[in-house]
């Protein structure tokens, strides 16, 4: 069975699978060769307005977590992402990658809680 697989983009040797970057801004100082990307996602990453009021502040990831899922739910790009995201699971695992450094507390953790309700 396939699964979800949330990476940090600069980790050293990344698991194969459909690699998705899912951030709205190109991480800095990857080329896209090396990233060796399947999908640029930036259309489902969090809106400009709410990554800046964000900042990783972990005091802020409740509120941050609950106003990306509403901008995932009102967007209009989303069910074109769980199905294609969908189908990629049929056939490999699918890597959600991101480039911030902060590892517990960013959009990676939101979104792929969110598939996986999607997805059942």
């Amino acid at each position: 069975m396939s699964k979800l697989i949330v990476k940090r983009i600069y980790d050293k040797d990344l698991p194969a699978g459909y690699r998705i970057l899912i951030d709205r801004v190109w991480p800095r100082g990857m080329s896209k060769v090396r990233a060796q990307l399947d999908l640029w996602a930036k259309q489902i990453a969090p809106s400009a307005d709410l990554r800046k009021w964000f900042s990783h502040d972990p005091e802020k990831f409740p509120e941050f977590t609950k106003k990306y899922r509403a901008e995932l739910d009102a967007n209009e790009a989303t069910p074109d992402f769980i199905k294609s995201v969908k189908s990629a699971l049929n056939d490999q695992d699918v890597l959600l990658l991101y480039g911030s450094k902060e590892q517990t507390y960013n959009n990676a953790a939101v979104l792929s809680k969110y598939l996986e309700e999607k997805l059942k």
